[in-house]
């Protein structure tokens, strides 16, 4: 495995770590900001809670066990993508900039989103990161292509091997019995 790998992964997941432990901790600091966002959600997905306080919660522990899976390197792949699909909503609900009137609490806000905006991509790289190894999609469209130029050899070998036989044949015809 890549030292970058080695490294980067355990630092993209120490923010999902510290800040889902502090969501699992003390949901109710952060429930009335979630709030907006919490409810339109639990009402669409009954796999849900329907306390903000509880989805909160849910939240953390999500970023708490896919962080440390991204930071060992289990299943380091669905491990980002689950962080991420907590970011989303967090994002959403924690760095509303658009909805700030004062300019200093706003260009704040629209740092935090922007920073929470670009370790959504790091996630989604890191989803992508075979870590070297191909790709399910890959190994089967290349055993597709080499499937196919096995077939294209067994082909041209029987077309090859054909002529000369029917060569051979006549000749035989030919020849007094």
């Amino acid at each position: 495995m890549s030292v970058l790998r080695v490294l980067g992964r355990p630092m993209l997941a120490s923010m999902f770590l510290a800040g889902g432990l502090d969501s699992v901790r003390r949901p109710q600091d952060v429930a009335p900001a979630a709030e907006p966002v919490v409810q339109p959600v639990t009402e669409r997905v009954d796999a849900l809670p329907d306390r903000t306080e509880q989805a909160v919660r849910l939240s953390g522990a999500v970023q708490v066990a896919a962080g440390l899976m991204l930071a060992t390197g289990r299943m380091p792949r669905p491990a980002a993508l689950a962080i991420a699909a907590t970011l989303v909503p967090t994002t959403l609900a924690g760095h509303r900039f658009w909805e700030e009137d004062d300019p200093e609490a706003r260009s704040g806000q629209r740092i935090h989103f922007l920073k929470n905006l670009s370790m959504l991509g790091g996630l989604l790289i890191a989803a992508d990161d075979t870590g070297a190894a191909p790709s399910l999609l890959w190994r089967g469209r290349h055993t597709a292509r080499d499937v196919r130029r096995d077939a294209r050899l067994v082909r041209r070998s029987l077309r090859a091997g054909a002529v000369p036989a029917t060569v051979a044949a006549r000749v035989r015809a030919k020849l007094p019995g």
